[in-house]
């Protein structure tokens, strides 16, 4: 038996949830643990483990990689209302007790704001896949959206102080009450924004409406899971109107509803657009982006992309949607924001609108900038960046930094990337019809989950793309952008192990890319040469043509696949891995 690689350093591992772990930890007995001696540091992240500790194991989890600096995270379960409850149905030790949101709610965003990392989302250098470039010249799909609401209508400023801001509610009592508060500095960024639930109202009837007279598929998409209080709201206004005075007509037209989270429908839509449809997206900031997408691609199409995307996600610093304050207000009033006890803003709403407030922090956007310049540089890549620089205060934040950065960089004789500023909906726009040859485009949040859908969707799937979280101290989480694969999953249970149908792909790459950063940090050439060798090993598995379901008829030469399930695939791997040394 070949010798270990010996590793000095431990490795932090999150497990998941469902068929992903069910991969992760055959890919950790097959190609960590046998191959090399190495401390494991793991931490069970499981949905139910997470209600089990009361969210506490995320917070194990942030304390873990902040003090080994590096690890690999799988995915795992955010569990729905019925899915809370069946859990709980067989945990009556925690009858009683008051969940906290990191028990409940998707570990990814407090594990990314906890190290302060900000996602880089790339396609796994495969040789042998190619690229979808569905038909969409002329097709009937037509983008509907709200013109009112949204961050087009916030008021959002740069704060000229250091301290607490807070938001307050002014009802019927007259009596200020505070709804939330948070730290926030001189130069940092602040956003309010709310919609009118009336508009909203008006907007879904015009919506079901059009669909019925122009005979046509309706599809809804908002971030509902994320931005509850906001996008949540929207989405049970919109179909509370569907299911009482729409369903019935749909049904007798032979017409379909659909919803799904704005990521994922964006990615479905793009890359399987349907022969005739209307998609209601009534979030305007990320509607006007859609709509001027599917206008592109009904006139040009999506080109052959022979070239990596890259998508780069700020998400430390709070900023942006997902680290929002958002709710629905429970009566009319006024809505303000007080910075020590100086009112910035005010403005009236109504019972049931939502409401949204957002602060960004700018040493966090200072460094996420520094990142993507750095990774530019280092892979040569060229960067576009998306701002809303027209109407956006708040966004104007970035472009100065963005100055600062490049001035600092040249300051130190270093070559700056080459680098562009856009509308945001020009960014999404030439990501997917006019890519470059090496182009990384960095995002907010909401905008880099959405684009990374859609380009794992026409690269292959989210099976085939990896995903690299980098914080301000070198912290750096490997993880595999896919879900955990519900339906597999059953079917692995339903067969006693038996159809393992799951691509291991990201996964695999995620280990290898953190024994890389392993092997550089320690200086062990020994590791250096295995991570190579295993991510040289799967590229070559796939070029031979041993493929997992998902990427039957998406290689290049469909004649010559062999489709093997999750087990065949893993062990081709390894063959290929031994003869590489």
């Amino acid at each position: 038996m070949p010798q270990r690689i010996k590793v000095k350093n431990p490795l932090v591992i999150l497990h998941g949830d469902e068929m992903a772990q069910v991969s992760f930890d055959r890919v950790l007995e097959q190609f960590v643990t046998s191959k090399l001696d190495i401390q494991l540091v793991e931490v069970d992240l499981s949905a139910e483990n997470r209600l089990r500790t009361n969210g506490s194991v995320v917070n194990d989890s942030i304390e873990e990689l902040k003090r080994h600096g590096v690890g690999i995270k799988n995915a795992g379960m955010t569990v729905n209302k019925a899915q809370l409850e069946e859990f709980l149905a067989n945990m009556p030790e925690l009858s009683g007790t008051a969940l906290k949101p990191l028990a409940t709610k998707s570990p990814n965003g407090a594990i990314r704001k906890g190290i302060s990392g900000n996602i880089t989302r790339e396609d796994i250098p495969f040789r042998n896949l190619k690229r979808l470039t569905p038909d969409w010249i002329d097709r009937d799909i037509v983008v509907d959206t709200m013109d009112t609401g949204g961050n087009k209508e916030s008021h959002n400023e740069i704060s000229k102080s250091t301290g607490i801001i807070k938001v307050l509610f002014v009802g019927a009592s007259g009596d200020p009450i505070e709804l939330h508060r948070r730290k926030i500095k001189k130069g940092d960024p602040w956003l309010l924004a709310s919609n009118d639930n009336e508009k909203v109202k008006a907007w879904a009837h015009n919506f079901f409406q059009r669909a019925i007279a122009e005979k046509r598929d309706a599809y809804l998409g908002l971030k509902d899971t994320v931005i509850s209080g906001y996008d949540g709201v929207m989405r049970e206004t919109v179909e509370t109107i569907y299911h009482e005075q729409y369903k019935s007509e749909f049904e007798k037209l032979g017409l379909k509803y659909f919803y799904e989270l704005i990521d994922a429908q964006a990615a479905r839509i793009v890359s399987n657009p349907p022969a005739r449809a209307i998609w209601g997206v009534p979030e305007n900031t990320t509607g006007r982006k859609l709509y001027k997408l599917v206008k592109e691609l009904k006139k040009y199409g999506i080109p052959d992309r022979r070239f990596s995307v890259s998508i780069s996600r700020m998400s430390a610093g709070g900023g942006d949607q997902y680290g929002s304050f958002n709710m629905p207000l429970e009566e009319d009033g006024i809505i303000k924001v007080v910075l020590d006890g100086e009112e910035k803003y005010a403005r009236d709403v109504k019972k049931g609108d939502p409401i949204i407030f957002m602060a960004n922090d700018r040493d966090a956007i200072k460094d996420w900038v520094g990142q993507v310049f750095r990774d530019a540089a280092k892979n040569s890549k060229e960067i576009y960046f998306g701002l809303k620089r027209e109407y956006m205060e708040y966004d104007d934040v970035f472009s100065t930094v963005i100055k600062e950065v490049r001035q600092e960089i040249v300051s130190d004789n270093l070559q700056p990337p080459s680098f562009m500023i856009m509308r945001p909906s020009s960014q999404l726009k030439k990501m997917i019809t006019d890519p470059p040859r090496n182009g990384l485009y960095p995002s907010l949040n909401l905008d880099g989950d959405i684009y990374s859908d859609i380009s794992a969707a026409l690269g292959g799937s989210l099976a085939t793309a990896s995903s690299i979280i980098e914080s301000m101290d070198g912290t750096m989480l490997y993880e595999a952008p896919h879900g955990t694969a519900h339906d597999l999953y059953l079917k692995y249970l339903e067969t006693n192990g038996e159809v393992a149908l799951f691509n291991p792909s990201a996964l695999l790459f995620a280990v290898a890319n953190a024994l890389e950063t392993l092997a550089e940090r320690e200086d062990n050439p020994a590791l250096k040469t295995y991570s190579d060798q295993l991510k040289e090993a799967l590229i070559t598995t796939v070029e031979q043509g041993y493929i997992t379901a998902d990427l039957q008829g998406k290689t290049n030469n469909p004649e010559q696949e062999t489709v093997v399930d999750m087990y065949g695939f893993l062990d081709n791997i390894e063959k290929n891995l031994l003869q590489l040394g």
